[in-house]
């Protein structure tokens, strides 16, 4: 007699259980340092390397790039997409809503006068993103309203966007 494989949801509920129960117990589990390293390349490229991962970060013309790669930008929009989309799927396991399939859609408006310098009252970064979430499945639209707020209360790269945090830069010479 063969047991059925554990589900996604089941995965994520044992991960949250553990690591609740991991954390609760001995609070300095719950500090994670993440990193990424990289380097200038051809154009204005940069070359990465998050954990065992490597990533290319590129410019279109328009900004001195060859367009091999998304930008800056972009991945910073992909990084709140992607961290919604893992922030929903383990929270709709862990609430129990039932979540069939996920699509989501990220923009930002970006003034390039704040990176050229052109208005010091620009700011260079985004003056604004919406995200636009399409969730599916068999769960009341008041259920899907629960995790939406539960999800933006969570998320860690929407806190980024959200919340200032502070960042210490540091020079050093070759």
């Amino acid at each position: 007699m063969s047991s059925a494989a554990p589900t996604r949801d089941d995965a994520l509920r044992a991960i949250v259980s553990a690591t609740t129960d991991a954390v609760s117990t001995d609070p300095d589990k719950a500090q994670v340092v993440f990193r990424a390293s990289g380097t200038g390349g051809a154009g204005v490229r940069t070359h990465l390397r998050i954990g065992e991962h490597t990533l290319l970060i590129d410019e279109p013309p328009a900004l001195g790039g060859d367009n091999e790669a998304p930008n800056p930008v972009e991945t910073a929009l992909a990084g709140l997409l992607s961290c919604q989309v893992v922030t929903y799927r383990f929270w709709a396991a862990h609430l129990g809503i039932p979540l069939d399939d996920i699509a989501i859609e990220v923009e930002g408006d970006l003034d390039v006068r704040g990176f050229f310098g052109v208005d010091s009252a620009v700011r260079p970064g985004f003056g604004e993103v919406r995200v636009v979430v399409t969730l599916d499945g068999p769960a009341e639209p008041e259920r899907y309203r629960e995790l939406a707020a539960t999800v933006d209360e969570h998320c860690p790269v929407l806190d980024l966007f959200r919340n200032a945090t502070p960042v210490t830069t540091s020079v050093r010479t070759a």
